[in-house]
């Protein structure tokens, strides 16, 4: 009898097939070329170059360092990985046996007139032994494509917690861009307002001696008014962009950082290459995760089919018995039960049918979220790319354009000093002299913004270039979704 189980459960776990349709990736719903004229011969993928070889200032690698080990999102993702692998460990389990010990006792008594003797009996029954609960041979494969299905989710959850790391160190990297434009803002709203201040205290006293009209001095203290509400604009938004700053490094302030850099300087960020837009399907994980949630999808088709097929499960016990707790193991004690049930669904209602259609219309809105995801990717790395030769361009004329407001708020004071133009010319020239400073920040800000755009959506921000993989890259050793036994 231990031999026949011993057959029947190999044949069960070795027999077993899936009938799920064999998967096939869709094809990408994209051009074979990034729109533009953009560098598709990148030896270094983006997402083989480490952030902290991107970001090449020490004050923001701190930061991101910092926010990759402190940051809640990520914790969190990381504990849906562990969720999800043990969900799989609980999934996996049932394509083997659960063998457990087994005891219990049985006690009844029959009245007289019900018993063979027609007088009270009291009978007693021990049991102690190994048990196998009800185990299905798995010969249709639905248990395996359940386990394919578990292990598809895990590893999907994997692809998004790559995805919250990559995007916390955009995110950090943008922040930090911002608070320091904010700064460099915020440098120049305090020297203009002080600039507009003297110009209005020495309007103040041509006013007084009779040198110039009220109007004049209005305008003069319209232009200091208004520097100043810019400046309190600009203090109440870099307070605010630190502060996100701070939840997103783990909610404590970094002491003893680096001295940071001005966004003028060109050694904050590296240029990386466009690449192909095939490679998004290998460097993305958002576009991965879609991915293995498409095979989850198909290998759950599997399970609903096998539904409509025999369900064979065993129940065996073996081991002693008595009818007293004392002679439980005694010689001649042993026993064994050997209980193959078998259930072929003949009427259900649709059931069984409705659950396939409902396993077939979930993979095809995940194929149709898949191909979604690939053309965001592609939609996201075309902009950027379109993107970066048109900032270039604006930085480079916004600085052209400062230049020529500099200039002329020269000529106009020198102008107005002579008596040969009016304060008009001159406060016209000192307000837009003000702004094209703080267009230019804005230029570089964006600039430096959408390089950080094209890094993420590239793929690049995973990896530490410091080590040859960090935790998050490690790969389990987990069986792939879709094989078949």
């Amino acid at each position: 009898m231990k031999k026949c189980t011993l057959v029947l459960l190999a044949a069960g776990i070795l027999s077993s097939c899936s009938m799920a349709p064999t998967y096939v990736r869709p094809d990408a719903p994209i051009e074979n070329q990034f729109p533009g004229n953009t560098d598709s011969s990148a030896k270094t993928p983006a997402s083989e170059i480490g952030w902290n070889e991107f970001f090449r200032e020490p004050h923001l690698k701190a930061l991101i360092a910092a926010a990759i080990e402190n940051n809640r999102d990520l914790r969190l993702a990381a504990l849906n990985i562990e969720e999800a692998r043990a969900l799989y460990n609980v999934q996996w389990a049932d394509r083997l046996p659960t063998f457990q010990v087994e005891g219990n006792t049985t006690r009844s008594r029959t009245i007289g007139g019900l018993s063979p003797t027609d007088s009270m009996i009291t009978q007693g029954n021990y049991r102690v032994g190994l048990g196998i609960s009800a185990f299905e041979l798995d010969f249709f494969g639905r248990v395996k494509s359940l386990t394919d299905a578990a292990l598809a989710q895990y590893l999907a959850t994997e692809e998004a917690q790559r995805s919250v790391y990559i995007s916390l160190v955009s995110e950090v990297a943008k922040t930090y861009l911002t608070e320091r434009a904010q700064t460099k803002q915020i440098e120049l709203a305090k020297k203009s307002y002080e600039s507009y201040k003297h110009s209005y205290e020495l309007m103040q006293k041509r006013y007084e001696v009779g040198a110039s009209s009220a109007l004049e001095l209005r305008q003069y203290e319209t232009l200091m008014q208004s520097a100043l509400v810019s400046l309190s604009t600009l203090e109440r938004q870099r307070a605010q962009t630190e502060n996100a700053l701070v939840i997103l490094i783990g909610g404590k302030q970094i002491k003893d950082l680096p001295p940071p850099h001005d966004l003028s300087e060109d050694d904050i960020l590296q240029d990386i290459p466009a690449g192909l837009p095939s490679d998004l399907l290998a460097n993305r994980p958002d576009i991965r995760q879609y991915e293995q949630l498409l095979k989850a999808a198909n290998a759950n088709i599997g399970a609903a089919r096998a539904a409509f097929f025999p369900r064979i499960t065993l129940t065996a016990f073996a081991g002693t018995a008595s009818s007293s707790l004392s002679g439980l193991f005694d010689a001649g004690t042993g026993a064994w039960t050997f209980t193959p049930q078998l259930t072929l669904p003949i009427f259900d209602a649709g059931r069984n049918m409705a659950n396939l259609d409902l396993a077939e219309a979930r993979k095809n809105i995940a194929i149709v979220n898949y191909e979604k995801a690939i053309q965001t990717a592609f939609k996201e790395v075309a902009d950027a790319l379109t993107a970066r030769d048109w900032l270039n361009e604006q930085v480079k004329a916004q600085a052209a354009v400062l230049n020529s407001e500099t200039e002329r708020l020269k000529l106009s004071e020198a102008r107005y000093n002579n008596g040969i133009a009016s304060s008009l010319e001159v406060f016209d020239a000192q307000r837009q002299q003000f702004a094209a400073e703080q267009s230019l920040v804005d230029a570089r800000l964006t600039r430096l913004i959408n390089a950080v755009e094209l890094y993420r959506s590239l793929g690049g921000g995973l990896t530490d270039s410091s080590v040859a993989k960090t935790d998050v890259q490690k790969e389990q050793p987990v069986q792939q979704p879709g094989e078949n036994a």
